[in-house]
């Protein structure tokens, strides 16, 4: 009896409408067109920054995306001047996705705005934002979880685990990531 009623739930949730007609289609779009951002060679910068535009993200000046970084909803990202996402960084951005100027996000760095919720059993989909300061950096393989603010200039290190806020000017690592400095910036 338990066995069917969770098949049931299973059912509900895979019936639900998580998406609207218009999102759906330019999901859809998107996935046929990304190989001409995927496979494009390295250097062609602008191209890609093209590409993420004509489906509505906003790119900033001289954004610097690897070929291989996967961008799941293009509409729903937002990237300031000066910007740089490495080699097959994960931006799986259901929700806003914005990202400040001179931010780089290291190689292999996950950015994860969407997840489901687990109290409820047709676990519905969440969509959450993600805010990346000005100034921060995301080191590599790092994972920063839906609904955080990275503050401007904080340092998150190489695969940490990021649940909750990090505050301006700050340096965190581990799993769960925890504070272990403050982030100074010689001045030249």
């Amino acid at each position: 009896m338990n066995q069917v009623k969770h098949v049931d739930v299973i059912a509900e949730n895979r019936k639900s409408r998580k998406w609207s007609t218009r999102e759906l289609l330019g999901r859809l779009l998107w996935s046929f067109l990304s190989p001409l951002f995927r496979y494009s060679p390295r250097l062609l910068w602008g191209w890609r920054r093209f590409l993420l535009r004509l489906f509505g993200a906003t790119i900033g000046q001289q954004v610097h995306i690897d070929p291989s970084a996967k961008i799941f909803i293009p509409w729903n990202l937002r990237i300031g001047d000066w910007s740089s996402v490495g080699f097959d960084c994960l931006l799986y951005n259901l929700g806003p996705l914005v990202i400040g100027d001179r931010v780089t996000l290291s190689q292999r760095s996950h950015l994860c705005g969407g997840s489901h919720d687990y109290s409820d059993p047709t676990m519905p989909l969440i969509k959450a934002s993600i805010t990346v300061g000005s100034g921060a950096w995301i080191c590599a393989d790092a994972f920063v979880g839906p609904g955080v603010t990275v503050g401007d200039g904080a340092v998150v290190g190489a695969r940490a685990c990021v649940t909750k806020d990090v505050s301006p000017w700050k340096v965190v690592a581990g799993n769960p990531a925890r504070e272990v400095g403050q982030r100074v910036m010689d001045s030249q």
